[in-house]
């Protein structure tokens, strides 16, 4: 992107070639016109692996698929900022995990 030496507006097509919009500024020549974008990748939801268990806190949680209850307990962001965060829940016996939105 290129600039007018006169008023500093930013140069645009005009007809064939390129001119200021404001003062009447006329380029010589071509102007290269770039434009580029950042993306960034969002964070993955936390997922616990099997040797990570004993870092979390355990609760008393009724598992759904055996009579255990306790579970490791974790908390994740998954939706807006604006909404309540995903509680999830891992069995200290058969290692099912489970989630709660609240």
């Amino acid at each position: 992107m290129e600039f007018c030496p006169k008023c500093g507006c930013v140069l645009i097509e005009k007809t064939k070639n390129f001119g200021c919009p404001r003062c009447n500024y006329k380029a010589k020549g071509k102007i290269k016109i770039e434009s580029s974008e950042k993306i960034e990748t969002k964070p993955e939801i936390g997922v616990i692996i099997d040797n990570d268990d004993s870092v979390f806190p355990i609760i008393n949680a009724q598992c759904p698929k055996c009579p255990n209850k306790e579970a490791y307990f974790w908390t994740s962001q998954t939706r807006a900022g604006d909404e309540a965060e995903t509680r999830f829940f891992r069995c200290t016996k058969c290692k099912n995990t489970w989630r709660e939105y609240h």
